[in-house]
């Protein structure tokens, strides 16, 4: 208990760690400044009341099993992650350290957690996971583009540029002669249009 004591002490003020205890019927028996400041929404003074008043709860059930590893595994650390109210009908989320405490007999005393802030963290890889979303989403669109480009409208168009090489052999009048060759060059400009916006979704 000596070293908790030290510990507290030392991060009593700290701005940036949450430093919280818990008893063993489940109650706060310590909070620092920077806790009882961040949830003072909650309460104005936590020791004594039940640990889970300050979070989402759905969360109670990882502090349950995090508190257990912690006791079947005296002097190590242990992670979890805890959603908080933010006093604003929302979150904070919370990473934390748990570590089981024992008195001077070596029983059962409690648990020690040492947390801090990540809510920007988990809002910067959520803002990632979307964006990546978003670009396998454009990839995908983007193969489909050029799939249709390269076989369902150059199929066809290639058809007719084939169609206007044979009629131009059949010995049709000058005019009809003349429309077919329109008709070659503009298909020739559409096949090339098509190849370029394939070669630019390829790039």
């Amino acid at each position: 208990m000596k070293h908790f004591e030290e510990t507290k002490e030392l991060l009593n003020n700290s701005v940036l760690f949450y430093i919280i205890a818990t008893a063993m019927d489940g109650n706060y028996s310590y909070v620092n400044g920077n806790y009882a400041k961040e949830f003072s929404h909650i309460s104005t003074n936590f020791v004594g009341m039940p640990y889970h008043i300050t979070m989402h709860p759905d969360d109670r059930n990882t502090c349950v099993e995090v508190s257990m590893k912690c006791f079947n595994n005296p002097g190590e650390l242990f992670p979890a992650t805890i959603r908080k109210h933010d006093g604003k009908d929302g979150y904070v989320y919370t990473q934390w350290e748990y570590k089981a405490m024992f008195d001077d007999l070596q029983n059962p005393a409690g648990i020690f957690c040492l947390g801090y802030n990540i809510t920007k963290y988990v809002a910067e890889q959520q803002q990632l996971q979307s964006a990546q979303a978003e670009l396998e989403k454009n990839s995908s669109i983007i193969n489909q583009i050029i799939f249709q480009q390269s076989h369902l409208i150059r199929a066809p168009l290639s058809n007719i540029i084939g169609l206007t090489a044979v009629l131009d052999k059949t010995g049709l009048d000058a005019n009809t002669s003349n429309i077919i060759d329109m008709i070659a060059v503009s298909a020739d400009q559409l096949d090339g249009v098509i190849r370029s916006v394939i070669d630019i979704a390829r790039d």
